[in-house]
């Protein structure tokens, strides 16, 4: 059974950093698309940003780009999300999500498994 758990998120304030952690278990996710998804209350859950899980081709939300980064190590299983310079408007629910294995090289619309998320508040 395919698990994915998200690191704790936290309090921080604005222009800090944070670092979320992504462990992936129960698959192979050689060939899968790992990504991090964003809800904020009373909004929809969009896309932070993706990567393919061998690392060749990553893409963000223009609202993100520079700020943050998506990483992989496949050893540990584990995908990664450096953000830097938060904003209060970067308060929201995180989501780690994963495809499984894929062999095409557009990027998903949807995806397959889902962590159960973690808060990160961004205080002014």
């Amino acid at each position: 059974q395919v698990q994915l758990v998200e690191s704790e998120g936290g309090l921080v304030q604005a222009g800090d950093s944070l670092k979320l952690s992504c462990a992936a278990s129960g698959g192979s996710f050689s060939n899968s698309v790992m990504a991090w998804f964003r809800q904020a209350p009373g909004k929809e859950r969009d896309l932070v940003a993706a990567i393919r899980w061998s690392g060749a081709g990553t893409r963000y939300a223009d609202s993100v780009k520079g700020r943050f980064t998506i990483s992989s190590d496949i050893a540990k299983n584990t995908v990664y999300l450096q953000m830097n310079s938060l904003k209060p408007e970067d308060t929201a629910v995180y989501y780690c999500a994963a495809t499984r294995p894929r062999y095409t090289n557009d990027w998903p619309e949807y995806y397959d498994y889902w962590g159960q998320g973690t808060q990160v508040t961004v205080s002014s």
